[in-house]
């Protein structure tokens, strides 16, 4: 029998993105409030509708560009400023995800070094950068002059995904560079890895990991102070993209 269409309930594709940065030593997600119904006024995860005319990965880097003003690091441009490192998470098709109709959300990670205040766009009155930790733990933002109120959607799944996608994957590869600035120093790195993890490291014992590494991490030649203190070596992601040996979790 030939294909018919309208025998199938139609169903609608979005993108939802779990935008990651290090901002003043904390891991933060951007959270953007919405401006329309379903939801309205409550925070949630930049997305949207993928159009008829573009893939999934099309559709992301759009909703990044329009929400956030970010744009996707190209690996073959070693030097970018407000560049972004952008990967599929995991695909979330509840039936009741969505009040609107059926929607199946394929959710992306993106990850950027520490980043100004974002733009909102879109359907989105406001955009912030949020501790991963109030949002995990509360399930939501607010203001201290407001309630909290769960993040819209199963943005709250989506988040976790994300937020444990970026700390298994910092021990088996150099995506933690991707939080860095083209040249950075090992204690920038380190702070990061603090960041994602949630743990204190001990210095001298991360500082000869991560330089024992094999195409870890390539000293520039340049020095900065801009820690305060001595100066100290400055480096660049390596082309290593899997770390032997990884640098594991420590146990909490």
């Amino acid at each position: 029998m030939p294909y018919d269409p309208s025998a199938f309930p139609p169903f609608a594709v979005t993108v939802d993105l779990v935008v990651l940065t290090v901002r003043r030593h904390a891991l933060c997600a951007l959270a953007v409030r919405r401006g329309e119904p379903p939801f309205q006024g409550r925070w949630a995860l930049p997305g949207g509708f993928v159009r008829a005319d573009e893939d999934l990965a099309q559709a992301a880097e759009r909703e990044l560009a329009e929400e956030t003003g970010l744009r996707v690091h190209d690996p073959s441009v070693p030097a970018q400023d407000n560049g972004a490192h952008l990967e599929q998470l995991a695909t979330y098709g509840d039936p009741k995800r969505d009040p609107r109709m059926r929607v199946v959300s394929v959710a992306h990670l993106a990850l950027a070094p520490d980043l100004p205040a974002p733009r909102a766009g879109g359907d989105a009155s406001n955009a912030r950068w949020a501790p991963v930790e109030e949002l995990l733990q509360q399930g939501g933002y607010g203001r201290d002059t407001e309630t909290v109120a769960p993040l819209a959607f199963d943005h709250a799944q989506i988040l976790a995904d994300g937020v444990e996608r970026a700390r298994s994957k910092i021990e088996y590869s150099s995506l933690a560079t991707a939080f860095c600035p083209p040249e950075f120093t090992v204690g920038e790195l380190r702070r990061v890895y603090e960041a994602v993890w949630g743990v204190a490291l001990d210095p001298r014992n991360f500082h000869r990991k991560v330089t024992g590494t094999p195409g870890f991490l390539v000293p520039t030649g340049g020095t900065t102070t801009r820690q305060g203190g001595r100066p100290a070596q400055l480096f660049r992601a390596g082309g290593a993209t899997l770390l032997n040996p990884p640098m594991l979790r420590p146990e909490v």
